[in-house]
């Protein structure tokens, strides 16, 4: 009996450095890790053992045999992406365990060195791997500060209530608050209450992992409309962050429509879809879950720029979506490539995940038909949003024609975008702040971990391979006096932070 990696996936690969037999991949180590999808288990290797299953965070690992219903789909997922590879090669005379080389000791940063002080600046998943990183592997104290008043970032309040799977990931993260050696500062914000150049005087480096809080636009007239609205606030909304007011959606409307086709984007349309009841028992905002239960919408558009092949959702987040009681999937058969595409894609394709899905003619100028349903339409570019004082709709191009798209809501869901960062440098192209390999070198003692970093890309577990650069960097520097440790101020830290807290 195969183990299997399913839905809830954060790819961290902490089920990779326990698998005796090597049958995870992609590994951190190869060129596809933070590319793919998810993890994947090769079921003619796996040994049965379940060290993934007890170390997962987010239990995404599951016994082949115990899958059910929807779930059933990720047995093949992941042997399909072994498909025409070899079988993990098993150490002669020992089948279940690799051989055992001289431990290694790489990453420690050792007793030669005075104690580093270190501050990070944002308290989700890439500053605390970074914390984490730096409590294991050095005799290090950590100042985490945050400008919310609560911890945990994107995983609180970017993940739907409805994977409360994923969302477990952040109790590795709250015993490491309890730690000795780890301080919280929260409802700080630094360049606000607080300079870098007084976090400097307090630590020997300062580690940003701030996120990309905004949202990219459309550039189209209308979009600033009332009524249309980013997906951050949306999630915001449902999450109950405390930057986005309990009446910033108005659900009276019978259609919304979402651009784009990512994981948010289903996310948003499985919320506004769900039926509250199931929503109730999870750690959606109150206010949130009032108003899905007093809502007129019953249909969620999504708009795709491009065809079935490369929309941006995962297969195993649509996989959740087609199986959403009560709701139907339809897809747009406005255009005849469309449908081709889907009919042609080979297994294991995104767009053969909408095989099987019902496609309909829409005439988009009348109201949503009977009953709860998520239409996706391809090749749809926006050029438009629609109304006067209000939204009316959005006009998209499928480059012959353009076909206005009746809705009193329109969402963005086309990606996050970083905020320029007081003291740091900073890249408008990118919206990320300038770096080598997590360093800010225009800027001594400044690094950077986490979307501000690299941009908006990957999702939670791809944060420790990025937090474990950053230290790794970090360290580098400790060792070679590019930073001297030792000679920060000891007294005051807590007198600032006191002052700085709102």
């Amino acid at each position: 009996m195969a183990f299997a990696i399913t839905q809830t996936c954060c790819a961290d690969a902490t089920c990779v450095s326990v698998c005796p037999v090597n049958c995870i991949h992609p590994t951190p180590e190869e060129r596809a890790f933070g590319s793919t999808e998810m993890l994947y288990i090769d079921p003619r290797s796996c040994i049965d053992c379940g060290a993934c299953a007890d170390a997962c965070p987010v239990d995404a690992v599951r016994p082949v045999l115990s899958l059910t219903g929807p779930e059933e789909a990720y047995a093949t997922i992941n042997a399909d992406y072994f498909e025409g590879t070899e079988p993990t090669t098993r150490t002669p005379g020992s089948p279940n365990l690799h051989d055992w080389g001289a431990p290694r000791f790489d990453r420690v940063l050792g007793a030669d060195f005075p104690r580093l002080r270190v501050a990070i600046v944002g308290s989700g998943p890439a500053g605390m791997y970074a914390a984490e990183d730096l409590i294991l592997h050095a005799d290090a104290e950590v100042t985490v500060l945050d400008r919310l008043p609560v911890t945990d970032g994107l995983i609180r309040f970017g993940v739907a209530p409805d994977h409360p799977a994923t969302k477990q990931v952040a109790e590795n993260f709250h015993r490491l608050h309890q730690h000795p050696r780890v301080r919280l500062a929260l409802g700080v914000e630094v360049g606000t209450d607080v300079t870098h150049e007084q976090l400097l005087e307090h630590h020997d480096a300062v580690i940003y992992a701030v996120g990309a809080p905004s949202d990219r636009r459309l550039g189209v007239p209308g979009e600033d409309l009332p009524g249309s609205l980013p997906a951050t606030t949306v999630v915001g909304w449902y999450n109950g962050h405390p930057d986005v007011a309990a009446d910033a959606v108005d659900l009276d409307t019978e259609r919304v429509v979402v651009v784009g086709t990512g994981n948010v984007a289903l996310d948003v349309a499985r919320v506004l879809l769900s039926d509250p009841d199931t929503l109730a028992g999870t750690t959606i905002a109150p206010h949130a879950l009032a108003a899905l239960r007093t809502s007129k919408v019953h249909e969620v558009v999504l708009l795709a720029r491009r065809g079935p092949e490369d929309a941006a959702w995962t297969r195993p987040e649509l996989l959740a979506l087609r199986h959403l009681p009560g709701v139907e999937l339809v897809v747009d058969d406005h255009a005849e490539e469309v449908g081709a595409t889907i009919d042609a894609a080979e297994r294991g394709r995104k767009a053969a995940t909408l095989q099987g899905v019902a496609r309909r003619g829409i005439d988009w100028s009348l109201p949503p038909a009977p009953g709860r349903r998520i239409v996706v339409r391809f090749l749809a570019t926006p050029v438009e949003v629609t109304g006067d004082e209000e939204t009316r709709g959005i006009v998209v191009s499928d480059g012959a024609r353009r076909t206005e798209i009746a809705a009193a809501r329109v969402i963005r869901a086309i990606g996050h975008r970083g905020q320029r960062v007081a003291d740091l440098p900073w890249d408008g192209a990118t919206a990320t702040v300038p770096h080598h390999e997590g360093r800010v070198d225009s800027l001594p003692g400044a690094y950077v971990a986490g979307w501000i970093k690299r941009g908006p890309s990957g999702g939670i577990g791809t944060n420790r391979r990025c937090a474990t650069e950053t230290v790794g960097t970090l360290f580098d520097d400790v060792i070679t006096g590019r930073i001297s440790t030792g000679a920060v101020r000891r007294r005051g830290l807590k007198r600032l932070l006191a002052r700085a807290q709102r």
